[in-house]
């Protein structure tokens, strides 16, 4: 890719608080609670990214889980993509996490991903609504595409490169 995600004088927020939620950076800090998060929502888990997806396993560990917060927190700190995790509001559960990632289709400039576990899908609308908000209003971006919520999986087509959630 030759155009850098985001311009290096776009100072990438950390953080944003709804009334329901709060989202922190993805990493390995958050691991057990993510962990508990994701295995308590496979089975939606694996609609979100792709169409019938295989993440997460069913015998994902806690610790292979930590390897892929270590890499969303990498690619956070280098800006090539931007995960977050979505809390509740005094941080003793994670609730979902969202992922902003560099879009290789014309007319996007960001593609993004979010869940919400089985627990809290009561959450998933208005989560939809304040975040999109908050992407339009704060991040750099003309045009945006939540796959699979915005366009179907079926026209969207199969993602053409391979990611960890």
């Amino acid at each position: 890719m030759t155009r850098n995600f985001v311009s290096a004088d776009f100072v990438v927020p950390t953080s944003f608080k709804g009334e329901h939620f709060q989202l922190q950076v993805l990493g390995p800090d958050v691991n057990e609670l993510d962990y508990e998060a994701v295995m308590s929502s496979k089975k939606n888990l694996r609609n979100i990214f792709a169409k019938n997806d295989r993440w997460p396993c069913d015998k994902m560990t806690a610790k292979e889980n930590n390897s892929d917060l270590i890499t969303h927190l990498r690619e956070f700190n280098n800006r090539e993509a931007f995960a977050f995790t979505v809390l509740t509001p005094e941080k003793n559960k994670c609730i979902g996490c969202i992922y902003i990632e560099p879009c290789y289709r014309e007319n996007f400039d960001a593609e993004i991903y979010f869940w919400i576990r089985d627990d809290n899908l009561y959450l998933e609308s208005e989560f939809y609504r304040i975040v999109n908000k908050w992407i339009k209003d704060d991040w750099p971006f003309a045009n945006t595409i939540w796959p699979g919520r915005e366009i179907s999986w079926k026209v969207w087509g199969k993602r053409s490169h391979s990611h960890n959630k």
